[in-house]
């Protein structure tokens, strides 16, 4: 079986025993989609496959406590602002909730709008199987299904007349679901919706049978990732400044916190260190080539972004209180020069240069605060150079503050500067805590399998059929003249040649995480893999996620997904080959 992408067409095929068919479209510019589900495999075949625990409905839970308390305590802070008679500070404590939480249920709207919305000229679902055993189309949930051909002419399969009374009620139903999702954002709870709704289809994974289990749970990952998504773009939108103004504003005022404000930058300072952790969870979870991130990992990275991001924005804040026009400057030449360096690592993130373009400056916002990787590969590097830049701002920030003061510097004064200097540390130490004890490819500081070049036989290096491998980016090629003039050279020493592939040390393969299936109906999408840390295409890709969900549901068997494998490239190997 295969479908289009953005469900306006499909075409149908036997499977892998005979000639697939396939049907193309675009995906936002990056080329062409094709989804197909090869043979129809033993029912079996899925296996048991992750399984929706209580400490995963915990986990969402808690992260309902974060966001309720962290959107409570400042509107309450606003409102006592009010009462007091400042409303400078009203103004600005509700303008860092309201206008964040805007842009934020604007996007979710959006992402329902596609969700649900019929494509025009059809009354369902674009989705069509084709059963190989007798070749007669099926129509997926009773709906007419659009067929096109390369240059986009619609061919449309009629479908059974249904009764008035039937498309009535599905009208109505359509109606009242479009009326409750306006409300809801309207009201500002578009992610608590996205929480409770992806506690319930975890729940639902968990009660149903094996084949509904696989499927709730395929819904459940996606809603996932899209509350993950917009919490990270929300809180450095609204609790990494509204944290920076409240500290600020004491510091300004030379007066000890009081419990309301106190309440307001903790849950502030909860949220950013839950969601950044919450995010990575969710991003590891969602690929099969990566191990999934335990929860004391996860705590870990809570306790780690905490500290460090403390110690951040108390740094912020002291630079702020004295020097308002310098810290304006400062904080916009560190977003410029993180966003450049985030544009010259090259991700690739998004189905279009214009989304990629807004998301790196997003992570551009989000350098400003804490580390977040973005690149594949071992990070150890970068998170070093990144953290020993943010050691020397804070620390001179912090020095600006502490020579500029117009009295005598005093133990409160002396206790603000050991604070930055503590949290910093215990952040670090965290860190360390999560790289060296509690990563999911295991200890770094444990024994790791040397790496292995796979072309010989297969074995645990060797790599799943449909590993995605590509060569770097530039290399240095060597010339058969060398080539020629190394080999002789060599006989002529004595030295016995050296084999072409051999054991690279110091370089430990990428575990895998759950086994990859290689039997049962397959869902083969005709675009590369996006590299970790990277999302999938079908979590980017709105079309492709609903011709996927359409077609898990159709399928006898829970199918895997099998993203086009580049190969191993001539380049590749000559950077292997030892002269």
């Amino acid at each position: 079986m295969a479908a289009k992408s953005d469900g306006a067409a499909a075409a149908a095929g036997p499977g892998p025993e005979g000639p697939a068919g396939t049907a193309r479209g675009g995906a936002g510019g990056r080329g062409e989609v094709t989804t197909e589900i090869a043979g129809p495999g033993p029912a079996a075949a899925g296996g048991p496959g992750p399984r929706y625990e209580l400490r995963d409905c915990c986990w969402v839970l808690c992260a309902l406590l974060v966001f309720f308390s962290d959107g409570a305590t400042d509107l309450w802070l606003a409102a006592s602002y009010y009462l007091q008679g400042n409303n400078t500070y009203f103004g600005l404590t509700l303008l860092f909730v309201l206008l964040p939480s805007l842009v934020v249920q604007l996007l979710s709207f959006r992402w329902f709008v596609y969700d649900y919305s019929e494509p025009a000229g059809t009354p369902g679902p674009v989705v069509s199987t084709k059963d190989s055993s007798d070749g007669a189309a099926i129509s997926t949930k009773d709906s007419a299904v659009a067929f096109r051909t390369k240059e986009g002419s619609p061919e449309l399969v009629p479908r059974p007349a249904q009764s008035s009374a039937s498309t009535y009620r599905r009208r109505c139903c359509r109606l009242c679901v479009w009326l409750l999702q306006t409300l809801v954002h309207l009201l500002q709870l578009g992610q608590v919706w996205r929480y409770l709704r992806a506690l319930y289809l975890g729940l639902q994974s968990r009660w149903r049978g094996e084949r509904l289990r696989r499927h709730f749970y395929w819904r459940m990952l996606f809603e996932s990732a899209d509350v993950s998504m917009l919490r990270l773009l929300e809180t450095f939108l609204r609790s990494a400044p509204q944290l920076v103004l409240q500290l600020s504003l004491l510091v300004y005022n030379n007066r000890e916190p009081d419990l309301l404000t106190a309440l307001s930058i903790s849950a502030s300072l909860v949220s950013l260190a839950w969601t950044l952790a919450s995010y990575q969870k969710v991003l590891r979870d969602s690929r099969d080539d990566k191990r999934p991130l335990s929860y004391k990992g996860a705590v870990a990275q809570v306790l780690w972004h905490l500290f460090t991001i403390a110690a951040r924005t108390l740094a912020f804040a002291l630079f702020a209180s004295i020097y308002k026009l310098y810290f304006g400057i400062f904080i916009v030449a560190h977003w410029c020069i993180m966003t450049f360096w985030v544009i010259q690592g090259e991700t690739d993130f998004c189905m279009s240069k214009w989304e990629e373009i807004i998301y790196n400056m997003v992570v551009g916002i989000i350098y400003i605060f804490c580390w977040f990787n973005v690149k594949e590969g071992r990070s150890r590097r970068r998170v070093t150079l990144y953290y020993c830049i943010v050691l020397l701002e804070n620390a001179a920030l912090t020095g600006f503050w502490y020579s500029s003061r117009n009295f005598s510097p005093d133990f409160y004064s002396l206790i603000l500067v050991c604070v930055v200097a503590s949290s910093f540390a215990l952040g670090i130490f965290f860190m360390c805590v999560y790289y060296c004890l509690l990563h999911p490819n295991g200890p770094m500081l444990g024994p790791q399998a040397p790496g292995c070049i796979f072309p010989e036989a297969p074995g645990p290096c060797a790599p799943p059929t449909d590993a995605i491998t590509s060569p770097p980016r530039s290399l240095p090629r060597t010339t058969g003249t060398e080539r020629d003039g190394a080999s002789v050279g060599g006989e002529r020493a004595g030295t016995p040649t050296l084999p072409v592939f051999q054991v690279r040390p110091g370089l430990p393969p990428t575990p895998v995480a759950r086994p990859l299936r290689t039997e049962g109906p397959v869902i083969r999408i005709d675009l590369p893999r996006k590299k970790y840390p990277a999302w999938d295409a079908h979590f980017i890709d709105r079309r492709l996620r609903k011709t996927i969900l359409a077609l898990e549901y159709s399928s006898p068997a829970t199918p895997r997904l099998q993203y086009r494998s580049m190969g191993t490239s001539q380049e590749l190997l000559e950077y292997e080959t030892t002269v």
